[in-house]
């Protein structure tokens, strides 16, 4: 592993952690598609297209790119993702972060820098309220489960012209 990445393993609220955890590292020179479950925590720093679920926390890192639906007991952004994220517990888009789709933790931290579009679902009741589950393993048969669609972009744009203005052309003023 390089020492370049800025996440870590030590927790970020200052609660010990019983032992080191394990840790899968998909690469920086790495490219997959498909769905991957990881037992316990992952680190991104290549790229992946489809749905990440974890038991534990989740790192993509500077210069990652995922275009997937993300969901685990914590998240940690420090690279590009595009698609909708589900932390049980902690959602951490750093300084470097570009996030489009949207976010349901528990708590969302942002730092300055971290660039986000979509809507946002945060509390200890966000999970409730948007229907989705605590757990990975239960979800409810009527909950539809993340989907890895990307968040398509926000291309729309209104009218603005005031009627007096947009009337001028073809019309005569008596």
């Amino acid at each position: 592993m390089s020492n370049q990445n800025p996440m870590n393993n030590t927790s970020t609220n200052n609660t010990p952690r019983t032992g080191t955890p394990e840790l899968t590292v998909i690469g920086a020179d790495t490219r997959i598609k498909g769905e991957m479950f990881f037992e316990k925590s992952a680190r991104i720093l290549g790229h992946f297209e489809g749905k990440i679920t974890a038991q534990g926390e989740v790192q993509i890192g500077n210069g990652a790119n995922c275009n997937a639906a993300v969901e685990a007991e914590q998240i940690i952004v420090d690279g590009s993702v595009q698609g909708p994220l589900f932390a049980r517990d902690r959602l951490t888009l750093t300084a470097n972060a570009q996030v489009q789709g949207d976010l349901t933790a528990g708590t969302l931290v942002v730092s300055e820098g971290a660039s986000f579009v979509g809507h946002c679902n945060v509390g200890p009741r966000a999970q409730e309220m948007t229907g989705q589950s605590n757990n990975t393993q239960t979800r409810p048969q009527n909950t539809a489960p993340i989907t890895s669609e990307p968040k398509p972009s926000i291309t729309t744009q209104l009218d603005l012209t005031p009627p007096w203005a947009q009337q001028e052309s073809g019309s005569s003023v008596a």
